[in-house]
C-alpha cells in the first residue's frame, strides 16, 4: 500500500516533515498548501529553526499545490493529511479532514485547550479516522532506548526522574509568548517532556510548579509531580533564559529499583556538547550503550513516519503518537500552568 501525503503548512515543521517523508518507503508526499505564493513555487529558503538545514529551493514538480487545506481536501486523492501550521489552527484543521475521511498526522501540540483537543479527537472518532499526534521526542536515539529500558522491565520497577528542556527566545517563531496562538515554552517546548512523562509513569496525581511569566504566559518552569504510587518522585525544568548562547538544551535522569538512566545535550552558540547516554547498574558499573544509530535528528522525524504508515498499514492505533497521549499532555501542561498562576497544589 503506498500512502499518498498531503503536507498543510509549510513552516519549520513542514519542512522537517517534508525531509522526513522522502526517507519513508512506501509512502510519498503529493500535494502540499500554502498561503504564501513563494513557497507555492517552491522558494522555502526563509524557513528557520533549531535543528536540520535551512529551508531551500525545493522541486514541487509532480506535487499537487494547494493554497487552502479546504482545496486540498476537495482533490480527493490525499490518504493522510500531515498538519503543520499553527498551533491554534490544529483543531479547525483536524476538524475538516475528519469530516472528508482523511487520516490525519498533526504536528504537536495537539491544540492549545483540552476543549479543542476533545474537540479534535471526537471528530476522529465520529468519521472513523485515525489521528496521530507528532510528539517527536520518544523516536529521538536516547528517548527510544530509554523508553525501551523501562517497559522491558530488565532494571526492575519505575521510581521516577528528572527532566529539562530549556531553550534561548526563539525570535525566529512570531507570536511565541501568544497563549491563543502559539501557546509559550509550556505548550510548544514543555509538552514534549510532559508528553514523556505521561507515556513513562502514566497521569500525575498532582502537580507544584513555580517559575516566572511573561506577558501572562509562563516563561520559566520547575514542577513537581505525585502520583497514585508513593514511591514514584517526578520532576521536570522548562522554559527560556535571555541569553543566546545557548539556543537549546534537554536532558534526562530516569530512576528504576536497578539502574539510573541519564543524558543531556546542549547546542551552544560555539559549539554542541552532549553527555553520553549512561546506564548506571546496580552493581557499580556504568554501560555506556555503542552504535545506537546515527544521531541526524531528521532521522528522529523518519522513525516517527514510519510510525505512522505502519500503522496505517496495520490499521492499528499507535501507542506512542495517540490523540488520547496527546491530549493528557496538554492536560498536564494545563495543570501546570494553573499551578504556577495561584502558587498552590494542582490535581488532576
Amino acid at each position: 500500500m503506498s500512502i499518498k501525503v498531503g503536507i498543510v503548512g509549510v513552516g519549520f515543521m513542514g519542512w522537517m516533515h517534508w525531509l522526513a517523508w522522502q526517507q519513508v518507503e512506501g509512502a510519498a508526499v503529493t500535494a502540499i498548501c500554502s498561503r504564501d505564493e513563494a513557497k507555492r513555487a517552491g522558494d522555502w529558503t526563509s524557513i528557520k529553526g533549531n535543528m536540520g538545514p535551512p529551508g531551500e529551493q525545493v522541486d514541487l514538480s509532480g506535487i499537487k499545490v494547494f493554497e487552502s487545506i479546504e482545496a486540498l481536501l476537495a482533490d480527493g486523492e490525499v490518504d493522510l493529511v500531515d498538519i503543520c501550521l499553527p498551533p491554534a489552527m490544529h483543531r479547525a484543521a483536524i476538524v475538516a479532514c475528519a469530516e472528508a475521511g482523511k487520516d490525519v498526522l498533526c504536528e504537536k501540540p495537539l491544540a492549545l485547550s483540552l476543549e479543542d483537543c476533545d474537540a479534535a479527537t471526537a471528530a476522529c472518532e465520529q468519521h472513523g479516522v485515525r489521528l496521530f499526534v507528532g510528539q517527536v521526542l520518544p523516536f529521538f536515539l536516547e528517548f527510544d532506548y530509554a523508553i525501551h529500558i523501562v517497559r522491558s522491565g530488565h532494571c526492575g520497577k519505575l521510581l521516577g526522574g528528572n527532566f529539562k528542556r530549556v531553550i534561548s527566545d526563539p525570535f525566529w517563531l512570531k507570536e511565541f509568548y501568544n497563549r491563543d496562538k502559539v501557546g509559550g515554552p509550556l505548550l510548544d517546548l514543555h509538552v514534549h517532556d510532559a508528553h514523556l512523562i505521561r507515556v513513562l509513569f502514566g497521569m500525575p496525581k498532582t502537580v507544584y510548579s513555580g517559575g516566572r511569566m511573561r506577558d501572562g504566559v509562563p516563561e520559566y518552569c520547575n514542577s513537581i509531580f505525585t502520583f497514585d504510587d508513593a514511591d514514584v518522585s517526578v520532576c521536570c525544568t522548562g522554559g527560556v533564559v535571555n541569553q543566546q548562547g545557548r539556543p537549546f538544551n534537554h536532558a534526562f535522569e530516569i530512576h528504576l529499583e536497578k539502574a539510573t538512566l541519564c543524558f543531556e545535550f546542549a547546542a551552544h552558540a560555539d559549539e554542541a556538547e552532549s553527555i553520553q547516554l549512561k546506564v548506571l547498574c546496580d552493581d557499580g558499573s556504568v554501560l555506556r550503550p555503542k552504535d545506537l544509530g546515527d544521531p541526524d535528528p531528521i532521522l528522529g522525524f523518519v522513525r516517527e513516519m514510519n510510525e505512522v504508515a505502519d500503522s496505517i498499514r496495520s490499521n492499528r492505533d499507535s501507542a506512542l503518537l495517540s490523540g488520547a497521549l496527546a491530549r493528557d499532555a496538554i492536560a498536564i501542561c494545563e495543570a501546570e500552568e494553573e499551578s504556577l498562576k495561584h502558587g498552590a497544589v494542582v490535581a488532576f
